[in-house]
């Protein structure tokens, strides 16, 4: 929507002065994605204060670019990244219309509407801890008739969906502790800490995620863990204790790292 600017201190070129003063850099992208996102000059200038405060943009426009959907968002929900795209190719290519797909520490839901966007008709559910994404999860999830369900992992699932998924995917929190005050302001400071932190290894989202699994697979049914790659041997001798047959597969493009388990019969 275009709008009268009530004066030169929010014409697109002094916005891009201001962010790029602030650190953006990309100022003049994210100039133009303000001014679109705005739908009245004081809100443009809103965004701006926040965006220039450090506040994530996709969080300040209330959206992300992700997998070619717009996948909305509220303040203090975590941004889905771009290398969990991999996740959704790679969980994609294992399902068919009418597979079961559970996304556990959904977050948003951005991976599991993608992946109901690319398989056509499934039977999605989603879960998360925090609220506040769970609220953003049952608005991007709508359009795919998902069912978004509030708790701690698995906890939360009815009984009657076990041993019915074909696809449970989770990007769980890896980062280690004592890592996240290394991370970039946006996410240490914007982002809520649960989706963030892992404990003290890194893994101990991902050991629970994966001490689950066997409960709701389905026969044939594959588990697929985003993680990094100096953490995928441990990823994978997690799974590999719970009985699944693993492999790790990455896209340097984006530095992912996706493991992948399932039931699958030895060659």
């Amino acid at each position: 929507m275009s709008f009268p600017l009530p004066s030169a201190e929010l014409s697109p070129a002094r916005l891009a002065d201001r962010l790029r003063a602030a650190g953006c850099v990309f100022a003049e992208d994210e100039a133009r994605l303000l001014l679109s996102a705005a739908d009245h000059p004081a809100r443009l200038a809103e965004m701006l204060e926040l965006r220039c405060a450090g506040h994530p943009l996709e969080q300040v426009v209330g959206f992300a670019e992700f997998a070619g959907l717009r996948i909305a968002l509220a303040p203090g929900v975590f941004v889905p990244r771009r290398r969990s795209e991999f996740l959704v190719e790679r969980a994609a290519a294992l399902g068919t219309p009418g597979t079961v797909v559970l996304d556990l520490c959904c977050g948003s839901g951005a991976i599991g509407a993608a992946l109901a966007d690319r398989l056509g008709e499934v039977e999605l559910h989603a879960a998360d801890v925090d609220p506040a994404a769970a609220a953003c999860a049952r608005r991007n999830l709508a359009p795919y008739g998902g069912t978004v369900h509030l708790g701690d992992l698995d906890a939360p699932l009815p009984r009657a969906l076990r041993g019915r998924v074909g696809l449970l995917v989770a990007n769980a929190p890896y980062v280690p502790t004592g890592e996240i005050p290394l991370l970039p302001p946006e996410a240490r400071d914007h982002e809520p800490p649960v989706a963030l932190d892992g404990g003290a290894d890194g893994l101990a989202v991902q050991r629970r995620v994966a001490a689950a699994a066997p409960r709701w697979l389905a026969p044939g049914g594959h588990l697929l863990i985003e993680t990094s790659e100096r953490q995928a041997p441990a990823t994978t001798a997690l799974m590999a204790d719970q009985g699944l047959t693993v492999r790790v597969e990455q896209d340097e493009d984006r530095d992912a790292t996706v493991v992948i388990g399932g039931f699958w019969a030895q060659p």
